[in-house]
């Protein structure tokens, strides 16, 4: 389902709303003000509408995307990292305790998905775990958190930069 939202952190009505937003406003959904984690104004989105978590809804293809410096604050509170680049990249340096599950693989001279990504993220991670994605300049760990998010993962975060922003800023690498 596609609808152009309106959501906030605080409950509305359509009373509250200013005229010219009443007609985008498709359908409303009563939320725990507590609970909501981010705020999108008039931007497309696409619900499943099954997937409700918490009370909230769930958006799908749509992930968090934040600076190396959040996502290095976020993994020191306890996110774990999953790196998604090639094993040749991560051999060659990697943030320490990230698990790497290659969202895709070199074939020839390009790149091919990893047909079992999902399957491995699995075995190392659960589908409500925290998890700060991360690739080397940000590409494929947008397109992984994407995936993630469009499997029922809830706790997807992906890393503006990838690890070239990572060690660019000086932050911890083995």
């Amino acid at each position: 389902m596609e609808a152009t939202s309106f959501l906030s952190s605080s409950s509305f009505t359509l009373s509250s709303l200013p005229q010219h937003l009443h007609h985008k406003v498709l359908f409303s959904v009563p939320v725990k003000p507590q609970a909501c984690r981010i705020a999108v104004a008039r931007k497309k989105l696409s619900f499943c509408t099954k997937a409700t978590l918490r009370g909230n809804v769930q958006a799908t293809g749509v992930p968090t995307s934040v600076p190396v410096r959040v996502a290095h604050e976020l993994y020191q509170a306890g996110h774990r990292y999953l790196d998604v680049r090639t094993p040749e990249e991560f051999s060659a340096g990697h943030v320490p305790g990230a698990i790497n599950v290659p969202y895709m693989y070199k074939l020839g001279s390009g790149m091919a998905k990893n047909p079992s990504f999902l399957a491995e993220v699995s075995e190392h991670f659960g589908k409500y775990d925290e998890l700060i994605v991360g690739c080397q300049l940000g590409k494929r760990s947008l397109m992984a958190a994407t995936d993630l998010l469009a499997a029922g993962f809830t706790g997807v975060t992906d890393i503006a930069g990838g690890y070239a922003a990572w060690t660019q800023s000086g932050l911890p690498k083995e």
